[in-house]
C-alpha cells in the first residue's frame, strides 16, 4: 500500500544524516530559542536553487553575524556591515540589510519570533484550519513588503496574497513546530496537524507520479490538496511525508526507479 511505502521512505530519510546537506543544519548549531528561530528564518529564505551554492552563502552570513544571531540583531549597527559576500542570486546586500532591519523591529515589539507569528494568526476562525497558516503568511509578507520596495526582499519572503505555494515559509514552520531527528520543534503556537506541506518541484513531481496530486501548478491550492491527501495517512502529522517525497525526489533512486502506486 502507498501509506506503507511512504512510511518506509520517511524512516529512511528523516534521520540526522539528512541535516548535514540541508539548510536546517543552521538551526542545530544553536541552543537558545531566539538564535535557533532567527537562524531558521534566515536559512529558509535562502533555500532555493542549488544547496551546494546557497548553504555556503548562509555559512558566510552567519560568520558575519559571528554566529550570534540574536545578539547581532540587538546590538550591531547594520549600516556599518558589508553583506555583499553573502548575496545570492536575487538576494543582494541591500536585501539582506532590509530583511535584518525588519527582523530587528519585530524583536523590539515581541518577545520572540514565535510570539510574532502567533500574533499574526490570532483572531482567525478556528474551524478553517487549512486556511489559517496561509492567512498568517499574508500578514507576515505584507509587513515585510510595507517596509521596503526592494525586489530581493520580496523574493526572500513569498507574497502569500498571490496564492503561491510559500514553500520556504511552510518549510520553516515545519522546522520550528515538529520535533524529530531533523526538525527542532521549539514552537507550540500551532499543532503539527495544522502544518502545510512544503511544495517544490521535487515534491510535486513525486506526488504526481503517485497520483497524490492532480493539479499541474505548484500553487497554494495544490498545497491544500496534497496536504489533505497526506492527512489520510497521518492526520496528526501529515507533513512528515515531506521527508518521503522530497528525500526521494532529490535522490538518485528517483531517477533510476520512479515510484508508482
Amino acid at each position: 500500500m502507498l501509506k506503507e511505502k511512504l512510511d518506509e521512505l520517511v524512516y529512511k530519510y528523516e534521520t540526522s544524516d539528512f541535516i548535514k546537506n540541508d539548510p536546517v543544519k543552521f538551526c542545530h548549531i544553536f541552543k537558545e530559542k531566539k538564535d535557533i528561530e532567527i537562524a531558521g528564518f534566515i536559512s529558509s529564505t535562502f533555500a532555493f536553487g542549488r544547496r551546494q551554492i546557497f548553504i555556503p552563502k548562509l555559512e558566510n552570513l552567519f560568520s558575519i553575524m559571528k554566529f550570534q544571531p540574536y545578539q547581532f540583531l540587538k546590538e550591531v549597527d547594520f549600516e556599518k556591515i558589508d553583506f555583499s559576500s553573502a548575496s545570492y542570486r536575487f538576494i543582494k546586500a541591500e536585501s539582506i540589510l532590509d530583511f535584518l532591519k525588519i527582523l530587528k523591529k519585530i524583536y523590539l515589539e515581541y518577545e520572540d519570533l514565535e510570539s510574532y507569528f502567533s500574533f499574526e494568526i490570532s483572531g482567525f476562525e478556528k474551524e478553517k484550519k487549512f486556511e489559517k497558516i496561509h492567512f498568517m503568511f499574508k500578514k507576515i509578507s505584507k509587513r515585510f513588503y510595507s517596509s521596503s520596495n526592494d525586489p530581493g526582499l520580496r523574493y526572500m519572503i513569498a507574497d502569500a496574497s498571490k496564492f503561491g505555494a510559500c514553500k520556504r515559509l511552510n518549510m520553516f514552520l515545519r522546522w520550528m513546530v515538529r520535533k524529530s531527528a531533523v526538525d527542532v520543534g521549539i514552537w507550540s503556537f500551532v499543532s503539527k496537524s495544522d502544518l502545510l506541506i512544503p511544495l517544490d518541484t521535487h515534491v510535486g513531481r513525486i506526488s504526481r507520479q503517485l497520483k497524490l496530486l492532480e493539479r499541474k501548478s505548484n500553487d497554494y491550492f495544490s498545497v491544500l490538496s496534497l496536504t489533505s491527501k497526506l492527512k489520510q495517512f497521518d492526520p496528526y502529522d501529515p507533513v512528515k511525508y515531506d521527508f518521503a517525497l522530497f528525500g526521494f525526489g532529490v535522490s538518485e533512486d528517483s531517477k533510476a526507479n520512479p515510484l508508482s502506486v
